[in-house]
């Protein structure tokens, strides 16, 4: 009796294995890269990652969660006039040395932020075939006769509007006498720390929370998966290349597992992550 409950309790132990295997799926693939001129090439030893969430989203999932660099603290906390600062926020430009600075000054501005009249005076003072105006008033009347330069340093800055309206051109290079107090490569400092900080969350992201499994291909550019639940997968290479002549590409590509079946999918520069967004 004991025998016969124990073949019994076997039998069902086995039938529920099979019944369990029976509710795993299989994947197959095939990656291969083509170069622009000549053949596609298997994507050989190139690891690929089953994911339970594309890649490109956890790239987004990772960015939400890194706080961005504050732009107007970051002004804040520059050693500028309150005029430039004013003007960093209003148009939201940091980078003087960069042909965005000239499409953003407009004349009015030369003239309310000091560090822009400096530059543009400087730059244009000792070129005396443009006819750029010569001040009249003296450095040493500044304190013994003050109401005299004042006069004379108004006029003078009206002669220079009336130059800068006529020649607007004149404009054209300012953005290099601004060099001493340009905070852009601290700003872009800022930014690609905080970029790194992303790449690496999403990495760490990918390898944790939603990888199922990885593989290697083999040098056919073959690869697979085994006993995969049912569901919504990504094959995804991650960041890592395959690379044929002048192609790099990878892939962050989906797959549906359903129980008792193996999906196939074949990879190739067509369904690779477009060349955009593999920077």
């Amino acid at each position: 009796m004991r025998c016969a409950s124990a073949l019994i309790l076997l039998l069902g132990l086995l039938g529920f294995a099979s019944g369990a295997a029976a509710q795993t799926g299989a994947i197959e693939f095939t990656a291969r890269v083509a170069p622009t001129v000549g053949n596609a090439e298997p994507a050989r030893k190139i690891p690929f990652y089953l994911l339970r969430k594309s890649f490109a989203d956890i790239q987004k999932e990772a960015d939400e969660a890194e706080p961005k660099p504050d732009l107007d603290r970051f002004i804040d906390g520059l050693d500028v006039s309150k005029e430039l600062k004013a003007w960093m926020k209003r148009t939201r430009v940091v980078q003087l040395q960069s042909a965005e600075l000239t499409r953003k000054l407009a004349p009015e501005d030369v003239f309310t932020v000091q560090e822009f009249f400096d530059a543009y005076f400087t730059r244009n003072a000792g070129d005396e075939t443009s006819g750029f105006p010569a001040p009249k008033y003296k450095e040493s009347e500044k304190k013994s006769n003050p109401q005299r330069y004042e006069r004379q340093f108004k006029e003078y800055r009206e002669q220079v509007r009336r130059f800068l309206d006529a020649n607007p051109q004149s404009l054209n290079g300012i953005e290099l006498e601004l060099a001493d107090i340009d905070p852009g490569r601290k700003w872009l400092r800022q930014e690609a720390e905080r970029r790194q900080r992303v790449r690496l969350h999403a990495l760490n992201l990918a390898e944790t929370r939603y990888q199922v499994t990885k593989t290697q291909t083999d040098l056919n550019g073959r690869g697979g998966f085994t006993n995969v639940p049912p569901g919504e997968y990504w094959l995804s290479t991650l960041e890592v290349e395959a690379i044929a002549g002048d192609s790099r590409v990878r892939w962050d590509a989906p797959v549906m597992v359903r129980a008792d079946e193996t999906s196939r999918i074949d990879l190739w520069n067509g369904n690779a992550v477009p060349a955009k967004s593999a920077r």
